[in-house]
């Protein structure tokens, strides 16, 4: 009886180290190598992070936000990483939180003053992962005067570069017409050289 059990034991643990080998080389070896080719071959652009390039050279990715300073360029969507990937992340205050209240005030205090309107959602709250990339066609279209003025352009000029780098909805249903800052800033700089 007992060699029986040994027996049995013996081919259930060998069966079982088959099958750890058999699931190690299936779905650590050949789905990865799958999912890599797929990605290299369909979606090139995607796998290697939608990089941005500026006379050859990468400036950023079109997925992350960046903190553009200064009058001449649009900027993005407050961030409560600054912009800095390796602390991404939302502040996690809830909206009844009387520093969030406060941080809200304030931003929509400073963009009355800055642009004599009403602020977009989108320029008073900072986004989940403190990355955003883009800004509302309405933010944007708030921040044209300034970047105007700031260089030498007219309004029409930069309204017509907004509306010319607008991202329509996904799908032509799912979220809302949205503009990439990066690549706002870069055709603004290639339209002042």
């Amino acid at each position: 009886m007992a060699s029986r059990n040994t027996s049995s034991t013996s081919r259930q643990l060998v069966a079982a180290l088959r099958m750890m080998l058999v699931l190690t080389g299936l779905l650590g070896v050949v789905y990865p190598a799958a999912v890599w080719v797929v990605g290299r071959v369909g979606f090139d652009d995607q796998a290697r992070g939608s990089l941005v390039r500026r006379d050859g050279v990468v400036v950023g990715s079109s997925l992350l936000g960046q903190n553009f300073t200064g009058e001449r360029w649009f900027t993005g969507r407050p961030s409560a990483s600054n912009y800095s990937g390796d602390t991404s992340g939302g502040s996690n205050l809830a909206a009844s939180s009387p520093d969030q209240r406060k941080a809200v005030r304030e931003r929509a205090d400073g963009y009355d003053a800055a642009y004599g309107t009403n602020a977009p959602a989108d320029a008073l709250t900072a986004s989940g992962s403190g990355l955003d990339p883009q800004i509302s066609v309405a933010n944007a279209r708030a921040q044209a005067p300034r970047v105007a003025r700031a260089n030498g352009l007219t309004e029409q000029a930069v309204r017509r570069l907004v509306d010319e780098h607008t991202q329509g909805r996904t799908l032509g249903f799912l979220g809302e017409p949205r503009v990439t800052v990066l690549e706002l800033n870069l055709a603004l700089e290639r339209m002042t050289r």
